[in-house]
């Protein structure tokens, strides 16, 4: 093998129920998966360490395959499933690591989607500045109008917002109109307007209602779960999808677990 050949993906971390690989996103590691972002022929390096292989095996996915649409989510949430507290705090959530991670996937992604309560309470400006890389697209689903005009991500570089009216958005805002219903704006018509529009890389960032939504529409390829180490105790879960009345019922996609010193990453994959 030289230096330069592939590594799949598909064992390098092991199956799920194998131990939590560490993965170390090293420079080297990173300039491979940027490189790749634009060349999918590139791949990993035999001479890396373990450590460094199980990060390949983490972000590589995420790039896609011969520039096939993928769809994919991530959230961040407590040990015992929460995403913020009782009064709406949620700035530290994930711990270092888990943050850098979720501006990784951003920096990975053409473009990445938040509902309109995401955007409103937390404000997000959806960078990528913990991490080297271009930002991605931000997207926001905006069914009722509700998004202020000096909303955070509505500023600077390229916006789209979806929406169900020909409400007037700011200078440089593009907008995309879909039809809406008891449930909210379309899903499956979302994904198709922004493939339409270029995307291959679409990621689903939150909050939990808004990636159920998608799930339950079953267009998402790939979920990264972030847990941290703390307890909150009450507060908003993570992800809301449709209930079930048996286990049997529920969906087992296939899984590794990575760990990112600070918190660690459950790789789900559901088109296996």
């Amino acid at each position: 093998m030289n230096q330069h050949e592939r590594v799949e993906t598909s064992g390098a971390a092991g199956d799920a129920d194998m131990p939590v690989a560490t993965a170390t996103v090293t420079d080297r590691v990173w300039d491979r998966l940027l490189a790749a972002r634009k060349d999918r022929t590139v791949g990993a390096h035999s001479d890396w360490t373990p450590a460094e292989r199980a990060a390949w095996a983490l972000y590589a996915p995420l790039l896609g395959r011969n520039d096939q649409p993928l769809v994919f989510a991530q959230i961040g949430q407590s040990l015992d499933g929460r995403v913020a507290t009782i009064d709406g705090d949620a700035a530290d959530v994930s711990g270092m690591e888990g943050l850098k991670h979720l501006h990784r996937c951003r920096a990975l992604a053409d473009c990445v989607i938040v509902g309109a309560n995401t955007a409103i309470q937390d404000n997000p400006r959806l960078t990528v500045r913990l991490v080297r890389g271009d930002n991605p697209v931000r997207v926001v689903i905006d069914p009722r109008g509700r998004l202020q005009d000096s909303a955070a991500m509505l500023e600077g570089e390229r916006c789209l917002v979806v929406q169900a009216g020909d409400r007037d958005r700011p200078v440089g805002v593009d907008t995309l109109k879909v039809a809406s219903s008891a449930e909210g704006l379309d899903a499956v018509s979302i994904i198709a307007g922004l493939i339409e529009r270029g995307f291959r890389r679409i990621m689903i960032e939150g909050g939990g209602i808004t990636i159920g939504h998608f799930m339950d529409a079953d267009l998402v390829d790939r979920l990264h779960v972030g847990i941290a180490p703390l307890i909150i105790g009450a507060g908003p879960p993570g992800l809301t999808t449709s209930p079930i009345s048996l286990l049997a019922q529920a969906r087992r996609p296939r899984a590794r677990v990575y760990g990112l010193a600070s918190d660690i990453i459950i790789d789900c994959d559901f088109r296996l």
